[in-house]
């Protein structure tokens, strides 16, 4: 099991990661730290040093306990939304440059995360995929390479304010297309699981594995370990609907799980309640020992 997370720099998570079995990978993205490499506003510096400190803890800690760590690429949320593909490209092949020259002798580090997140056909989005994707593993020396896109169903942002969610077959016919584009360039297929239909999830997933295995690429599930489902944004799942969504992933095929967020949903250090109990029976149903139940 993975975990995908932002902002994980603490060696307590750590530990409580390690306890569940997690092996690859940590990852990081440098969306949330909006412009923390790309730009030299007096302003951001201290938040630049920040970033700075917490990507080099990260991947000490991934040392430490032996995971592979993936680094995020830069999402600005903006030039490539708006058709500025070229700016968004030249960032990013600059940023992995930076990344490798200062962390890339890190035995943790073991891979790329392309973070821009997309859940259908979107005009020249597989050049981000295919351009970054090559120059980070010609970089590093063909480190690999993982996307982690939506399904564009009836829970995503979109459909629910009036959009229409894409059929099993619709999605087929469209990650057919971005893929096929993308080929060579990324290695590990990662869709996120939690805006389709629960219902749903399964077709989904086995198209997704047959994509995968068309193009050469390792099929991953990210599993979502906050629920969609309640009026409150965002909650720790309920486990019964973890479990359902862990099988429905052992069922088709996933060769890993990734769950987006550990830290805030399922940690056991977690400011949420919910999120420590959900540790829990986590580890008691895969017979985990669990140092954090006394907590």
């Amino acid at each position: 099991m993975g975990i995908i997370c932002d902002t994980c720099g603490r060696d307590i998570d750590a530990l409580g990661q390690d306890n569940m079995g997690v092996d690859a990978p940590l990852c990081e993205d440098c969306w949330s730290g909006q412009k923390s490499l790309a730009v030299q506003d007096r302003h951001l510096q201290s938040l630049h040093r920040e970033n700075e400190r917490l990507r080099s803890e990260n991947k000490a800690l991934a040392d430490k306990y032996g995971m592979a760590f993936y680094f995020g690429m830069y999402d600005s949320g903006k030039y490539w939304q708006e058709g500025l593909f070229r700016r968004e490209i030249d960032l990013n092949l600059k940023l992995i440059d930076e990344v490798w020259a200062r962390y890339g002798h890190h035995k943790s580090f073991q891979g790329w995360y392309l973070s821009q997140e997309i859940s259908r056909r979107t005009k020249n989005m597989s050049r981000i995929y295919a351009e970054v994707g090559r120059h980070a593993k010609a970089v590093s020396g063909g480190l690999k390479t993982m996307i982690s896109p939506y399904i564009h169903g009836i829970k995503t942002d979109q459909v629910m304010a009036g959009d229409k969610a894409l059929s099993v077959e619709e999605h087929r016919r469209e990650w057919n297309e971005i893929l096929g584009n993308v080929a060579g360039a990324v290695d590990i297929l990662a869709f996120q699981d939690g805006q389709v239909d629960y219902r749903e999830l399964y077709d989904y997933l086995v198209v997704n594995k047959a994509l995968a295995d068309k193009y050469g690429m390792e099929c991953w599930t990210n599993i979502e370990s906050f629920d969609r489902d309640m009026p409150i944004r965002f909650l720790p799942i309920k486990w019964e609907k973890l479990l359902l969504k862990l099988d429905a992933a052992r069922r088709a095929g996933m060769q890993n799980v990734i769950t987006f967020e550990f830290s805030h949903f399922m940690s056991p250090n977690s400011a949420y309640p919910q999120a420590g109990h959900l540790y829990d029976r986590y580890c008691d149903y895969f017979k985990i020992d669990n140092p954090y139940r006394k907590r």
